[in-house]
């Protein structure tokens, strides 16, 4: 079960992040169009950098589905098993932590923010635009959780997640140039 929503999740995740990219791209491009042109749109700025800090939360939520975040994996596994394993648990709960009280900010922001709107485009209530904050602490504490097991089952047995995907990699390398 955690395996299917975790897979779901990175689906969905993998998407949104796909979706925001090319319409940034498109965004930009256009643009630069119309700025070379001789006319430019007023609300580029604006909206590419709403844009732009999508990409950052859910991105970054994708990669702590992946457990990609930033990590010491070399220094983690020299410590002993149950040191690495203390080590574990205190990092998961400042993580954790972290985030929902990010949730919790990004919660009272909205609040702050009602009835606000975009300078640029006047009917893009900035709620909109900031609701990024409390769902994107919401979907890394979700990949997190979910994530979670199998780091755990690889932290104990002492496999780094960052090698063994390297040494993967480099075996089906490896088996692909012996085919040749």
């Amino acid at each position: 079960m955690i395996l299917r929503a975790s897979r779901l999740l990175e689906w969905l995740l993998e998407w949104v992040v796909i979706f925001l990219m090319i319409t940034l791209t498109v965004v930009v491009i256009v643009a630069v169009l119309f700025r070379i042109g001789g006319s430019s749109f007023s609300w580029y700025d604006e909206v590419a950098a709403i844009m732009l800090a999508w990409i950052t939360y859910y991105g970054s939520a994708l990669a702590a589905l992946k457990r990609r975040h930033i990590g010491f994996d070399t220094v983690l596994l020299s410590l002993s098993r149950p040191l690495r394993m203390a080590s574990v648990i205190v990092a998961e709960v400042v993580v954790i932590g972290f985030f929902v009280a990010l949730a919790w900010a990004g919660l009272e922001v909205l609040s702050v923010l009602e009835g606000d709107r975009l300078v640029s485009l006047r009917w893009v209530p900035v709620q909109f635009t900031q609701s990024v904050i409390p769902i994107g602490a919401i979907l890394f504490i979700v990949a997190e959780l979910l994530s979670l097991p199998h780091y755990w089952s690889m932290t104990i047995r002492g496999v780094s997640l960052e090698h063994a995907e390297i040494e993967e990699e480099v075996e089906s390398e490896m088996k692909k140039a012996g085919a040749k």
